[in-house]
């Protein structure tokens, strides 16, 4: 992501209405800010993006009823357009102040960056001023609006006036490391044994279908990404839902590729479907409830053994890591992976004088002394997401991901000092 690009582009409040049958609907009660001008096509787009917030806020359907007390929870989600581009949806939960049963409402802030930490900061700065009044959190996003979105590693200082307290100075650094700005690997390892987490790795590398199931909507956004950033320098390409709301339950019927997220209430339901094969992930038990059945044997055992190390090293180490720290772990074991199986790619990009570059499978593949590894990558290849890799490899000279390159040059290094 662009340093300098808008933080956001909307702030949209949505609220339970009560319809006239007794169920609550999720509506927008309050959007920030209001687009005038708009060409035809661009209305229609916005009209598109404002129907499917309401549902991603309230995924959970209509049974609520007001209360007096909600812990208030922050989750995402992701919507995909027609180009393949994808906006994140950043929500918060929570109960208005003030006294008596009332209705929680979610603010949802609408971004095409990924940059959890950084946000959940910023909705932590909404809820503080809810608490208040509405009014307060206008300034505050309009002065965040203005900003430009910090490269990694630098910080954006949003000053922000709040009633009696005066002007205050809000600090939002992005991390350093861009390729983990999105993640938080924790949720993870808390839930899921290592070994599960390579099943989980294997059937996504391989796009398969998965399903998480989970009561709580931060687990299942968290955990989903989670996954998803295992493949880095890889994305996934198919169908992405961290939460599926309940009227979209059938997702689960596609015949092609796709990584959900369900309420776990809704286990029978998803069961009941006419389904493909697909690997279901219980977070709360920790377990799987339905695999294909071959996921121990898609990856090389010995690349599997030395992911697992460095797992296992996080779970047995006493000194407790910070969130950083896990992150960086963790990628590291799984980027390593692709290094080793995947790294030497770019010396079977033939380049012709136009400056195009063509990639030459067969040689790559043959290039691969390890038996079980040519294995694996013969099906890798076949997959989309190494499809639009290599897409973007043939376009330019200069490879793209610099930390995935810089990996790859460090394991050539320890290559050299060994020999």
């Amino acid at each position: 992501y662009s340093a300098g690009q808008f933080f956001f582009e909307y702030l949209v409040v949505v609220s339970l209405k009560k319809m006239p049958d007794g169920r609550y609907e999720p509506k927008i009660t309050y959007q920030f800010p209001k687009r005038e001008n708009l060409l035809k096509g661009q209305k229609e787009e916005e009209e598109r993006l404002l129907q499917a917030i309401p549902l991603f806020c309230f995924p959970d359907g209509n049974n609520w009823a007001p209360v007096t007390e909600f812990t208030s929870e922050t989750f995402s989600f992701v919507l995909t357009n027609v180009d393949g581009s994808r906006k994140i949806g950043y929500c918060r939960r929570l109960l208005p102040s003030g006294r008596g049963v009332r209705l929680p409402e979610v603010f949802c802030i609408i971004s095409c960056l990924g940059c959890f930490g950084l946000f959940s900061k910023i909705l932590d700065e909404v809820e503080k001023r809810r608490q208040i009044s509405m009014a307060v959190i206008y300034p505050f996003m309009q002065g965040l609006r203005e900003s430009s979105f910090p490269a990694p590693g630098k910080t954006v200082t949003i000053k922000s006036f709040i009633p009696e307290s005066g002007t205050e100075l809000i600090e939002l650094t992005r991390p350093v490391d861009a390729h983990l700005e999105h993640v938080e690997f924790q949720a993870l390892l808390q839930r899921l044994s290592p070994h599960l987490i390579l099943h989980i790795f294997a059937s996504a590398v391989l796009e398969r279908r998965l399903i998480f199931l989970a009561e709580e909507l931060s687990i299942l956004s968290q955990c989903i990404h989670a996954v998803a950033a295992l493949l880095y320098p890889f994305t996934w390409a198919h169908t992405y839902i961290p939460v599926v709301p309940e009227c979209l339950l059938d997702t689960v019927c596609c015949p092609t590729p796709f990584m959900v997220g369900i309420q776990r209430r809704h286990l029978e339901r998803v069961l009941d479907q006419p389904m493909e094969e697909a690997l279901i992930v219980d977070l709360c038990e920790g377990k799987i409830l339905r695999a294909v059945g071959d996921e121990e044997e898609i990856l090389p055992t010995k690349l599997q053994n030395e992911i697992l190390t460095s797992l296992n090293r996080h779970n047995n180490n006493n000194n407790v890591h910070t969130s950083e720290q896990v992150n960086t772990l963790v990628s590291e074991a799984f980027v390593h992976f692709f290094v080793r199986t995947v790294g030497h790619y770019t010396s079977h990009i033939k380049w012709s004088k136009n400056g195009s570059g063509t990639f030459q499978e067969r040689a790559f593949c043959k290039a691969i002394a390890s038996k079980t590894s040519r294995k694996f990558v013969k099906k890798f290849v076949k997959t989309n997401m190494f499809s639009l890799f290599i897409e973007e490899a043939e376009k330019r000279r200069m490879p793209q991901e610099a930390y995935f390159q810089q990996k790859i040059a460090e394991y050539h290094e320890q290559k050299k000092h060994r020999r």
